[in-house]
């Protein structure tokens, strides 16, 4: 089984030896492919919705995997008990959606000491929380998987060191490491802002809003990041 680019690069950051948790697992194909490649000692292939947890437990039984890949089926860390795994993989999901799964079950997260976290909108979000909370992003990266830019963003427990405001959306270490597909990811942010402002510039109280003065701030920023490249 080969792994498309996006879930290959989530499996680039697991450690090897950890035990790990996949958070909406679908498939399960990525705790199939770190246990087959011996990466992870013991995973939980977790999925709150019945047919990608049927979909998972028949993958993974048809392999003969039962004993190193438990199956659970419900919400979010809710079907893990705290300290069971060390590193969890949440990905595919809305930022809001991830920070209320790290929220919901604090015993659990407060046990981990790795989080890789993929968010399809919202990165700004998950990064606020995860500084918020006391989690200090590591690694981050940029992968094109069908047509699609992701955004992968690691932390570790600890206190993280202060940035300006626009990185919570840019992501710190993808603009120190400046990847290939940055350029790319700045564009898609502009357009973004570009697009909200559009929206609101349809009326006039929204124009008088704070809310509007901070998307113009954020446009500027953004604009100025992507001529420094």
């Amino acid at each position: 089984m080969k792994l498309g680019e996006r879930l290959a690069a989530l499996a680039d950051f697991v450690p090897q030896g950890a035990r790990i948790a996949d958070i909406g697992t679908d498939h399960g194909y990525l705790p199939i492919e770190l246990i087959q490649k011996e990466i992870a000692d013991f995973a939980v292939a977790g999925d709150v919705h019945k047919g990608p947890y049927l979909a998972a437990k028949e993958n993974i039984e048809n392999l003969g995997l039962e004993q190193k890949i438990s199956v659970r089926f419900g919400n979010g860390l809710g079907v893990l008990s705290p300290g069971e795994v060390d590193t969890v993989v949440i990905a595919g999901m809305g930022g809001s959606t991830i920070v209320e799964i790290l929220t919901n079950d604090p015993g659990v997260t407060r046990a981990l000491t790795r989080l890789i976290l993929q968010p399809m909108i919202g990165a700004a979000t998950v990064r606020s929380w995860l500084v918020t909370n006391k989690w200090c992003i590591v690694d981050e990266t940029l992968v094109q998987d069908d047509g699609r830019l992701y955004e992968i963003i690691v932390a570790e427990q600890g206190i993280s060191p202060e940035f300006e405001s626009i990185m919570y959306d840019v992501g710190m270490i993808l603009w120190e490491k400046k990847p290939k597909l940055l350029s790319l990811h700045l564009d898609q942010l502009i357009a973004q802002t570009k697009r909200v402002l559009r929206e609101m510039t349809n009326s006039d109280r929204a124009q008088q809003s704070v809310k509007f003065n901070e998307y113009v701030k954020r446009l500027e920023q953004l604009e100025a990041k992507r001529q420094c490249l």
